[in-house]
């Protein structure tokens, strides 16, 4: 494997260290320090190399300690012991990491409509506009113009979830179309039979 490679795996797994912690305080609410290597350790069996040999319980807390320095979780302090609670900012980063991971269900017969996202985002938000232009491409959407993409697939839930967390709520229009002009591209980029 080679320095490229290595160096994507790491961060591959880094991601999902600091999801596994950010989902395991959410659904907690609140998690005890105390109780995060027990529960979390499960999940290292997901990773093809592991972590064995090495102090697991170790990694999660430091891991731990690194998401409260980027301000993604709080340590509290009280009689019973140390807690983790999820920060505004650890709520938002773990919404992000949902939507990297989100895909659109394709059901088994499409319905013969297209959903066409449609989109105006001033020039002062650029970052956000390319962001949404990288989301929407990662989920198999086409790009019939600039700002008009397009899926034959129900997206509705996850373009509601980019809305929110981009921000842009009355700049995205999402539609659902019946028949477009010269779609036979599309239907055969996409795989579908009119």
């Amino acid at each position: 494997m080679g320095v490229l490679e290595k160096s994507a795996a790491r961060n591959r797994r880094r991601n999902k260290i600091v999801e596994i912690i950010l989902k395991t305080v959410t659904a907690a609410g609140i998690l005890s320090v105390a109780l995060l290597a027990p529960n979390a350790l499960q999940f290292f069996k997901m990773f093809k190399n592991g972590r064995r040999g090495q102090n697991q319980k170790y990694y999660l807390k430091t891991a731990a300690a690194r998401l409260a320095k980027q301000g993604l979780v709080e340590f509290n302090k009280t009689e019973r012991g140390t807690f983790l609670r999820l920060t505004p900012a650890g709520e938002k980063k773990l919404r992000l990491l949902e939507l990297d991971n989100f895909e659109i269900p394709k059901p088994k017969r499409w319905d013969k409509r297209w959903r066409v996202v449609i989109f105006d985002i001033k020039e002062v938000r650029r970052g956000t506009r390319d962001k949404l232009r990288v989301s929407l491409s990662r989920l198999g959407f086409i790009k019939l113009q600039h700002s008009v993409w397009i899926s034959p697939y129900d997206c509705e839930d996850f373009i509601t979830l980019l809305k929110a967390d981009f921000m842009v709520g009355k700049d995205i229009l999402y539609l659902i179309v019946e028949k477009i002009e010269n779609d036979k591209p599309l239907l055969a980029h996409f795989n579908l039979k009119q």
